[in-house]
């Protein structure tokens, strides 16, 4: 298991770095950020929350302690995104993040976005998000940009 950056530390802070070079390091990152994930119970994780000034993240969404009515999607590793187009509609839910543990904070986000990122090969992939799986893409998207949580937050709970 990765070590985890807790709210604070400089590394959330800063905007991260575009990925070049598509190996197999950045293939052994990813499945230490996702095994990393899993332990810690979440249904995403940056490179940046791993020590790693890297624009790429995990989306894993799955039914678990912290998120019970999380949607079941299989692992997605998303590389240099970026979000293309946004619906009008926000909607205010409930976040957690690995970075500030034991707290949840209501979050306004797009209820779908148009996203476009790389895969672990390099191929760019387009496609529309809506929902939880939305909101989390967004709030990774959001560590890249040196964005935590309690930047967006209107009330903690």
């Amino acid at each position: 298991m990765l070590s985890i950056a807790i709210y604070g530390e400089q590394v959330l802070n800063q905007v991260a770095q575009p990925v070049t070079v598509f190996d197999s390091e950045l293939q052994t990152l990813a499945d230490e950020m996702l095994n990393t994930m899993q332990q810690a119970h979440g249904v995403g994780i940056a490179a940046p929350q791993v020590h790693r000034s890297l624009q790429m993240f995990i989306m894993a969404s799955n039914p678990n302690s912290r998120y019970p009515d999380a949607p079941l999607m299989a692992p997605q590793v998303v590389i240099n995104p970026q979000i293309l187009q946004t619906s009008e509609a926000q909607v205010w839910g409930e976040e957690g993040c690995l970075s500030l543990p034991q707290e949840r904070c209501q979050v306004a986000r797009f209820e779908s976005i148009e996203v476009r990122y790389q895969d672990l090969s390099g191929e760019w992939c387009q496609e529309w998000l809506s929902g939880f799986v939305a909101r989390i893409f967004q709030h990774e998207f959001d560590h890249l940009q040196g964005i935590t949580l309690r930047e967006r937050t209107a009330k903690s709970t």
